[in-house]
Order: structure tokens, then sequence, then C-alpha cells
């Protein structure tokens, strides 16, 4: 079955680390605001945030500490970008109080097509299941943003987030709009919507790839460095997911050799291209979230071309 929708996936990686070199709780949360917006504005499915010093434990909970914390700015990053993503009528649901979002309240909204208006209308819809009875046979009702709650075509757990697909015709007159259950893929692959990014925390560079979501891994790997191969003579094979990987402060040859799990010393063997998103650089350095917006940048029309869409639509 062929739809109009976007057919290839786009992930991020990058290193928890780059919070470190903030001075002030309020910089590392607008450090990490500027990392969601630039993935926002290019529509990445996926940031995979990855401790450099391979320290990172595998726990989710925890406050950033400062630099003599190892991993904690890993943690604090992915929790204010998973924040920002969250429509804002849901995250009273799914963001208690924290002291690492404590600043996030001050942050440009991504203002994505799944963050919704009250009288905003929409096929799609992102909601919370609401902890409330309903009749046998029945779905449970949902939380969308919308003057009227949802009632899905299953019965859930509360308290889960889901992507709603409402029904076309709905009556002014009832107490409750009708919707199904979807995949929250849906929206990108059916209707070609950028539907937010999914965040994953890594425990080193090399788990970015082990630890991959998808069944057959990423195809194109794109390492980015000062070394790299210049951008401007690359043309991009046509692809299903895509990683683009950038190095903290000591680029990315710092994670390679604090990386237990490789053998490798030399960072581009790791990926397909290992490229130089800005040539002739006029800085001695480019910052993370400068190379995000520089890479994502100079890449997307070679995006566009790989698949052969001229109109960029």
């Amino acid at each position: 079955m062929s739809f109009p929708g976007l057919q290839y996936t786009l992930s991020v990686a990058l290193p928890g680390s780059i919070l470190n070199n903030a001075q002030s709780p309020e910089l590392r949360t607008y450090l990490a605001g500027q990392i969601a917006r630039a993935c926002a504005v290019f529509s990445v499915d996926e940031i995979v945030v990855f401790d450099e010093s391979g320290e990172l434990s595998q726990s989710k909970e925890g406050e950033f500490e400062g630099v003599g914390k190892k991993g904690q700015g890993c943690v604090q990053l992915a929790r204010i970008l998973q924040y920002l993503e969250c429509p804002q009528y849901l995250r009273k649901s799914f963001f208690p109080k924290h002291q690492d979002l404590q600043f996030a309240g001050l942050l440009n909204p991504l203002d994505s097509p799944h963050h919704m208006r009250i009288d905003e209308e929409s096929e799609y819809r992102e909601g919370v299941v609401l902890d409330r009875p309903s009749k046998p046979g029945k779905g449970s009702f949902v939380n969308c943003g919308l003057k009227k709650e949802v009632q899905i075509d299953k019965q859930l757990q509360p308290g889960i987030r889901v992507t709603v697909q409402l029904e076309r015709n709905q009556k002014p007159e009832s107490k409750v709009w009708k919707g199904v259950v979807v995949s929250p893929h849906s929206p990108r692959i059916v209707a070609g919507l950028f539907w937010g990014y999914r965040v994953r925390l890594a425990s080193c560079l090399s788990a970015v790839f082990a630890e991959c979501p998808f069944k057959d891994g990423y195809d194109l790997s794109i390492g980015t460095s000062e070394r790299g191969s210049s951008v401007d003579t690359v043309t991009l094979p046509s692809f299903r997911h895509a990683l683009i990987v950038f190095g903290g402060l000591q680029g990315l040859e710092a994670s390679v050799d604090s990386d237990q799990s490789l053998e490798v010393t030399d960072p581009s063997i790791l990926f397909n291209m290992y490229l130089n998103t800005c040539p002739k650089q006029g800085s001695r350095t480019i910052r993370t979230e400068e190379a995000i917006l520089i890479s994502l940048s100079v890449l997307r029309p070679k995006i566009i071309a790989a698949f052969g869409n001229p109109s960029g639509s």
C-alpha cells in the first residue's frame, strides 16, 4: 500500500556532556532548548543522548549536579527534550515538578504540528488515557486537549500517552468525540506530518548503534567532524533510517577513546560517511548546538535529492 507520507526517518545523536559547558542552570536549560528547536525545525524523528565518558548509569532518575556527576547532563538534557516535545496540555500528566525543569517554562515552544490549540481541527491528536469508567464494550476516555473528551475504540491503562485519529464526521450534540488509537508513526507515514521526536538515552557511542529501535538498524550513518570530507562534494544515497552523530567539546574522538566496546581509534571507521559540514570555518570551534543547525541545513537539500523530490514538499 502506497502512502503520500514520509517513508524515512532522521535521527540525531549527541553527547549530554555539552550541558557541562554551560555556566548556570538557566543557560543549561536554554542550551537544551536550542537543541530541541533545531531538531523540530528540521523534522528530526529521534534524538539519542549518549554519554561520551561511557559511564552513564541506565537509570533515568536523578538531577543535574554539575561536572563532577558523570552522566547526569545526559539525563537532564533528555528530560528537557522530552518536556518540550510533549504538547502543552499533556505536560501536567507526564512531568511532575522537577528541578531539571525549573526554567523549562521560559524556553521557546517547539510549536510542532502536534502541539494543538483547543479549537484547532486536525485528523490526529496526542492524548492521555483518563482514569474514568466507561460502559462495557466501550473504549477508554482520552484527554486530547479539546473542549470535549474523546472516546477511543479500546480499553487502555489510564495515564498512558496515545495518538488518536479522530472520526471525520463528529456529531455536534454528542457529549464526547469519537476516535481510534493509531501508531505514533501514522501521522508521519500516512499524512506526511512531523509528529515530534522520540528521546533515547545511550550509555556510550556504540550503544547508539547497538540499541537502535529499528529492526535492521540505521542504513545510513553520518559522523560530523572538521577532519571529515567536505560535505559540498557529497551525494547521499536513498535510505530508510539515517543517523547523524555529533561530538562534544573534544569531538567524536573522545567518545571513541572512552568506549570500552570499540576497538578502533579512528571515528570515521564507524560511519558510512564522515563529513565536515562547515568547510573553511571562521572560528576555531563550532559548538554542538551550532553544528546541528549547520549540518541539518546543508544536508536537507541532499536528503530531498536522494528521494527524487525536487518540490521539497
